[in-house]
Formats: structure tokens, sequence, C-alpha cells
């Protein structure tokens, strides 16, 4: 039954997702294909000209341009993320948020996603404007770099924007999970218990941060439940990750995506400025033909991606069994985790091998249990 039940919520979920993927696709294309854009550049420079002195008009323009596209993205999408995120949650049981509090997360999401997607613009027509040739280059170096200060930052300056997050006070599991910590060779500046449960039934831990801002976050929906030992395997796991340097390497691969993208942006863009009216390829008005470009160039080589995302998630689930020798807390927990987080069992490979960045928790199970008879 609950195998079923994870069946659907998955599929309707893809389905979801995808529809989502294609619909800001295609808000793009009309964005860029009927003048809209152009029209939406006008209306920035007019404002843009009327409240600041000339030096300012061109960066200010593209400020605009961009909340004005994401404004669009954000409206036309509205329906599929409520029912992704907030009636489907709920219909399977997950989600424990109110309304309004689902909401609120909406706000601060649109909000921080603005003021990324705002400096992200800025960077890149700035190296379009500098740079004509080679901005595509320049941007994505500028990007990885700000990649390396998000995961810095987003332990103490994100995620406390939505979830709460206090000291965990479990002197025995603490001392156990530095301990732990510490013999990977991973320095933290402590545990915390991260309050989930004010959002959904599923149980999560994580090792965020890097350097100073390295933490060990264990949901409260884990902790309610999970032994220690159970708590223990599951936070190896994540310490592999830091102890292989996957978050550099997720880093250098991301920064090679983002290249790929820019790049297929830059040839389009060269070959669509003139047709479709553009002033040249810094023209703001070809934000949403670059989003395109860009968004089609992630969505090809997603299955890459993830399969890269996969094997790493293998050699963690390794590390995790060698380092604490405990192949039957990993099973348990991972039994639990599946059940709890209506994890799929059983996804076709067609299926694994487009959309999934871990392996099915069935694969993990079956390898953890062929490493103990090894």
């Amino acid at each position: 039954m609950n195998e079923d039940k994870s069946a659907r919520y998955h599929r309707l979920r893809r389905r979801a997702d995808l529809a989502g993927t294609a619909l800001a696709g295609l808000v793009l294309f009309a964005l860029a294909a009927t003048g809209a854009s152009l029209h939406l550049r006008e209306v920035a420079h007019s404002v843009a000209s009327a409240v600041l002195p000339a030096g300012l008009g061109e960066p200010a323009a593209v400020v605009l341009v961009t909340l004005g596209v994401l404004a669009v993205l954000q409206a036309v999408e509205f329906p599929l993320s409520w029912y992704l995120g907030f009636a489907l949650e709920h219909r399977y049981g997950l989600s424990t948020q109110s309304g309004a509090h689902w909401l609120a997360d909406q706000v601060k999401a649109a909000a921080v996603g603005g003021a990324l997607a705002v400096a992200g613009a800025s960077v890149v027509f700035m190296t379009l404007r500098r740079w004509p040739d080679a901005w595509w280059l320049v941007s994505a170096g500028v990007f990885s770099v700000a990649m390396i200060g998000l995961a810095r930052l987003a332990p103490v300056l994100v995620l406390p924007l939505f979830y709460q997050f206090r000291p965990l006070d479990r002197p025995p599991l603490v001392e156990r999970l530095t301990a732990l910590a510490s013999r990977a060779g991973t320095d933290v500046v402590g545990v915390f218990e991260w309050v989930l449960s004010s959002h959904t039934r599923k149980a999560n831990a994580a090792l965020a941060g890097l350097g100073h801002t390295r933490r060990i976050l264990l949901s409260d929906t884990l902790l309610a439940d999970y032994s220690d030992d159970e708590i223990e395997v599951v936070l190896a796991h994540e310490l592999a990750h830091h102890v292989h340097r996957d978050l550099w390497r997720g880093i250098a691969v991301q920064g090679v995506v983002l290249a790929g993208g820019f790049f297929v942006a830059h040839i389009v863009l060269n070959l669509a400025t003139v047709p479709l009216g553009y002033a040249g390829v810094s023209d703001p008005a070809v934000l949403p033909l670059l989003m395109l470009a860009g968004g089609a160039w992630s969505f090809a080589v997603l299955p890459v991606v993830n399969g890269l995302s996969r094997a790493q998630e293998w050699a963690a689930d390794r590390y995790a069994l060698e380092t604490t020798g405990n192949t039957d807390a990993f099973v348990s927990a991972m039994q639990r985790l599946g059940q709890q987080n209506l994890a799929e069992e059983h996804p076709s490979t067609v299926v694994r091998w487009l959309f999934y960045s871990h392996p099915p928790v069935r694969e993990r199970i079956e390898a953890a249990r062929a490493f103990a008879r090894t």
C-alpha cells in the first residue's frame, strides 16, 4: 500500500514539475518572440530615467526588467507552486503548514530569490557590456565564486529565515556526533536541532556551511523517532560528502554547467539579436531569451549531473558503513526515512536516470546488506 501511495505521489510531483518547467519555457519564449520584453525594457528605461541620474539608467533598467520577468513567471507559476508545495503535500499527509504559513514562506523565498536574481542579472549584463565575446566565461567564474559564498552563508543568513534552530540539548548524542566529525577531520561549530516539524512530517539531517559556519543540523522529526545509532550513521553519510570534498566537486560541476549554459546563450543571442529587434547583446530586453537558452541547456544536461550526484551518494553510503560498522542501523534508518518521507521504492530505469540525484532507497538497502556480507 505504501509503495503504491509513494509511486502515485512521485508521479504527480514529476508531472507538475515538468509542467512548471514547460510553462516557464513558454512564458520566456512568448516574452522574447512577441516583443513584450522590448516593451518591458522601454518601460524600465522610462522609469529609470525619470528618477535616476543618466549614468545609472542602464543598470537600473536591468534591475527593473529582471523584476518584471520574475513577477510574470511567479504569477503564471503560482497555481503549480501551490499545488506542489501545499495541496499535494497535504493530500499525502506530509505537510504541517497552514496556508498562511506556506504563503509567508513563498513571499520570503520570492524576496531572497529576487535579490539573488537581480545580483546575477546585473553581473551578466555588466560582463555583456564589457566583454561581449567572453562574457559567458567571466560570468560563469563570478557565479562559481558566489556559490562558495552562498554555501558559507546559507546556515547563518538564509535558512534561519525559514526555520528555527536551537542547540541540541542531548549531551551524549552531541558528544558522539562531534567525535564522529572530529575523526572525519571535519570541524563543526555545534550540533543544532532543526525545527522541521513546523513545515513537514519528513525527517532530514545535514552538515551545512563552510569553515566557521559549518554545523550539524538534525531535524526534530529525526530526533523524535530515531535511535542514536541510526542518527549517527545518517550523519556519517553527510560527513562523507565533506571528507570526499563533494561540495567542491559539485561547485566545479555547476561551474562547468553554467559556462555551458552561458555559452549556448551567447550563441543564441548573437543569432537572434537582429531578427528580434534588440539594440545589442547587452540590451536588457534579451533577458527572457538568455534565461530560456540557459534553462534549456541545464535541463538537457540534468541526467549527467544527476548521474554524478548518485555516484557521490553511493560513495557516501559506503563511507558511513565503513566508519560506523553498523549495517543494521543504516538499513533501519533507510527503511524509516523511506516510509516517513514517502520515498519511491521502485522507480523505472528511465525515471531514475532522468530525475534521481540519489539512488532509490531500496537499492541503498540492498547495497548495504551486500556490504555486510563481504
